[in-house]
């Protein structure tokens, strides 16, 4: 069997024993891995209680015209050899060989056992012998027979029938899954509400997320949580993660199959070839080995400016293609991305308690290490707060892991649902097209798309504001676990931006004014106000009392006997809170400009006089 990339190929090996001065030649386009098998065949022969034949040995890998590498075809080349040799005779139809030989027999693991199996079951073959290390990955395929071999003497022992091999069997898949109860979890990071909530909604949809915050506030160990979080893999995830792992000898001793998502977070000294995929046969990098996980980039401007720019494309395509000399290959990496970096080189930029030691030129020429393409790629950007004392010695009980992950599954089972036969499961792959077809804005979702993008937004990032919004909406399906602190009074609770818009949204729709709602400025979280039907704009102040404030100036505004006429354009005031506690409404129409009376017309000095002449004279 040979590999290319993720794909396998049948490679027939043949034997040839003629009469002539010894030799033993490998033709087939091999590498000096194969070209090297001759010695570890001959040893392994001889140490197993056969004879090596002492004659011309030739031995040709058909396809002739494709090029072998690895000692994956030591265990068929010494087969061949003894069955030419008539030392064994066994029907080797529907059989195929993998592994590599010892100089005493034993047979060794190879890479990429799963994708040959794969490919051998594709092309009719009933049996495989494979290293025992590859037997619990290569049990997955079904249709085929599996057999774990340890030795050459344990192989022909099988084949004569003196010894009975019992073939690898798969668990069931699901069996399988078996979660890490000392895995990382949620439930071990205090305060960081808001971020755990964006980190929910990026899992949700798949979206790549970016943290900025000083050092110690908690972005690594955030990161690290995610997995925990994500969605369960299907069958085909698993199977297409295994064979990545498989190609790329990384696949964990024992493990039939890959059930956990995976996490890679290489340090910033990675090279541009460690992250997308290199070789003289391009093997798969970092992102690849992320596939269907996340890959973590800790202090994200500390990566090298090349290595960064090479996420780009894979990032959109999800894809990777490594071209070289004597071959092109393509790696699938549909990762999540999830970046961390500080704000500024000493990381207290903006920190409430510790002063920054950088200026300003070193604070741009950091940030300026980040390419905007490469921005425009990270769909959310969320700010990580230090977390105050208070919040780390508290006793209340965080949300563990497994209840965010069930928010997380019922959000990503109605993705499925909806995105059934496109090929994707997720909203953040969405293209444009989709993403009109299946999230399109109510009205008061544009109207808040309008208030908070800026002009110059781009065309990528306005694709993604709505497929994020969504999951937003899909995260929170199911309310959230109640906390049992009961320390938080509405008081001290902080209405954030997105709570004020939610607050306004509920009112205005209940009040009917929705409808007549042209503008809304949420920019200054003080000093809230929206238009009422392109001529009244209504002052609302700041977020206390919202409720009332909305109610009032709903009945000032609509209101048959209290209300304003149509006619009627000014600003309506409802943002001042008297000593009593009132809140009166102060309508303030707008100076209209005094007509200026046109000069009277001069009179005609021929016209006069003719009206003089016809006047009698008087007495």
């Amino acid at each position: 069997m040979g590999l290319f990339g993720m794909d396998s190929y049948m490679v027939q090996v043949e034997a040839d024993l003629s009469q002539g001065l010894p030799r033993f030649d490998i033709v087939g386009l091999p590498d000096a891995a194969i070209s090297e098998a001759k010695n570890r065949v001959r040893s392994a022969i001889k140490n197993t209680g056969f004879a090596f034949p002492v004659s011309r040995i030739t031995v040709n890998l058909a396809p002739a015209d494709t090029r072998k590498e690895g000692s994956v075809y030591d265990l068929p080349i010494l087969m061949a050899l003894l069955k030419a040799g008539r030392q064994i005779n066994f029907d080797s139809d529907n059989m195929a060989f993998i592994g590599e030989v010892a100089l005493d027999g034993l047979v060794r693991r190879v890479d990429g056992a799963l994708p040959m199996v794969i490919t051998a079951a594709k092309n009719g073959i009933k049996t495989v012998f494979v290293p025992t290390e590859n037997a619990a990955e290569s049990s997955v395929v079904q249709g085929i027979e599996v057999i774990p071999v340890r030795s050459v003497e344990q192989l022909i022992k099988h084949l004569r029938s003196e010894e009975t091999i019992a073939p690898a069997k798969f668990d069931d898949f699901r069996d399988s899954y078996a979660p890490d109860e000392f895995a990382p979890d949620f439930r071990d990071v205090r305060g960081q509400a808001e971020v755990k909530r964006a980190l929910e909604i990026a899992a949700a949809g798949g979206h790549n997320i970016i943290m900025v915050g000083p050092p110690g506030s908690g972005k690594s160990m955030l990161a690290k949580r995610l997995p925990s979080i994500l969605p369960d893999m299907t069958f085909e995830e698993s199977l297409e993660t295994t064979k990545l792992y498989s190609v790329a000898g990384a696949l964990p001793e024992g493990v039939s199959l890959m059930t956990q998502r995976p996490f890679r977070s290489p340090h910033h000294t990675v090279s541009p070839a460690g992250l997308s995929g290199g070789g003289t046969i391009p093997r798969p990098g970092e992102i690849s080995l992320a596939h269907n996980g996340v890959l973590f980039l800790d202090e994200l401007p500390e990566f090298s400016r090349q290595a960064m720019e090479v996420l780009r494309q894979p990032m959109e395509d999800s894809k990777i293609t490594i071209s070289r000399v004597s071959a092109s290959l393509s790696y699938p990496c549909s990762a999540m991305i999830v970046c961390a970096m500080n704000p500024c080189p000493c990381g207290y930029y903006g920190h409430p308690t510790r002063r920054c030691t950088c200026t300003q030129q070193s604070v741009q020429r950091y940030l300026s290490r980040l390419s905007g393409p490469l921005l425009d790629r990270l769909d959310i950007h969320i700010e990580v707060p230090p977390v105050e004392f208070a919040s780390l010695s508290g006793t209340s009980q965080e949300e563990c892991s497994a209840d965010i992950r069930k928010r997380v599954n019922a959000a990503r089972a109605i993705q499925t649902e909806r995105l059934k036969g496109s090929g994707i499961s997720c909203n953040a792959k969405m293209d444009a097209a989709q993403t009109k077809k299946f999230c399109r804005p109510t009205p008061e979702g544009m109207i808040l798309l309008n208030a908070k993008l800026p002009d110059n937004f781009s065309p990528a990032i306005g694709q993604q504001v709505i497929p994020e919004t969504y999951n937003s909406l899909l995260a929170h399906t199911e309310s959230s676990a109640e906390s049992d602190s009961t320390d938080a009074t509405p008081e001290s609770a902080q209405p954030t931006v997105t709570d004020i818009v939610t607050q306004l949204w509920q009112l205005l729709q209940d009040d009917g004014l929705l409808d007549g709602l042209t503008a809304l400025d949420i920019s200054d979280t003080s000093q809230l106000s929206f238009t009422y039907q392109g001529r009244v704009d209504v002052l609302l102040g700041n977020s206390s009392s919202l409720d009332y404030k909305l109610r009032l100036a709903a009945k000032i505004l609509t209101d048959p006997d209290k209300g304003l006429s149509g006619s009627d354009r000014g600003t309506l005031d409802v943002s001042d809170q008297l000593e009593d506690g009132e809140i009166r409404g102060y309508f303030q129409p707008y100076e209209q400009p005094t007509p200026t009376p046109e000069p009277a017309p001069e009179p005609d000095p021929e016209s006069e006089n003719a009206e003089n002449a016809e006047e009698p004279p008087t007495e």
